[in-house]
């Protein structure tokens, strides 16, 4: 327990006492880090009541005889996508049902099924943006904290190579702060980054699926109406 202490204190110790390039460095992808875990548990906790509502609501769907009760409940789950695409395509159902008067058995027709497959794509676009939202942030980190690490590194090498003009000397002692220094930043780089790259293929994968999810609604909206309105 002691030795873990000491070896704490002495790594903050070289933070502290490192350069003030370094510490720039340091604290830029300490920046990079909060932000990304704070990114990563916004998203998880999205995703879990995206999943929640998402699943009650096609219950809902699925259960119910008309579209207008359907409708009504909507307002229970605003973290579902499909409520989204719903509430597009019975908007453009409704719109082409009252403007349609061509039926001659008196039971409203719809004009163009491809016309609400069209909203039904705009709608799907717009909820993926929501859920996507910020992820760039996460590749950015992914992609930019290493080589930021990397500048740390270099700096440190250079700082290690300085010394060792000005103490005439490559002794362990003279390049060690330096080495030190260089090796910290780099720990930092990979700290950052690693937990990015992880989270951002995550949520690509649970967005996704979520994606195929909301294409298998969309179709499934279609063939209701296709059944009932052609």
């Amino acid at each position: 327990m002691l030795l873990l202490v000491s070896e704490n204190q002495d790594l903050l110790r070289l933070v502290l006492q490192a350069s003030f390039v370094a510490k720039l460095v340091m604290i830029a992808l300490l920046l990079f880090s909060v932000s990304c875990w704070v990114l990563i548990f916004q998203k998880q906790i999205l995703l879990k009541k995206t999943q929640r509502d998402t699943t009650h609501f096609l219950s809902v769907f699925r259960n119910s005889v008309r579209f207008s009760e359907v409708k009504s409940v909507c307002d229970r789950y605003p973290f579902s996508p499909q409520v989204g695409l719903f509430l597009a395509g019975f908007s453009e159902l409704n719109f082409q049902l009252k403007h349609n008067n061509s039926s001659t058995t008196g039971q409203p027709k719809v004009k163009s099924l491809e016309s609400i497959n069209r909203v039904l794509q705009r709608a799907s676009f717009v909820e993926l943006s929501k859920l996507e939202k910020s992820l760039t942030m996460l590749a950015t980190t992914a992609a930019v904290a290493p080589f930021v690490g990397l500048l740390g590194t270099v700096w440190g090498i250079i700082e290690a190579f300085r010394e060792i003009g000005q103490q005439k000397s490559a002794s362990l002692a003279v390049v060690a702060p330096g080495i030190a220094e260089a090796l910290i930043a780099t720990a930092f780089g990979l700290f950052a980054a690693i937990p990015a790259v992880m989270a951002y293929n995550f949520f690509t994968s649970k967005i996704r699926s979520v994606a195929a999810s909301m294409e298998d609604f969309s179709l499934e909206f279609l063939g209701i109406v296709e059944k009932n309105f052609t």
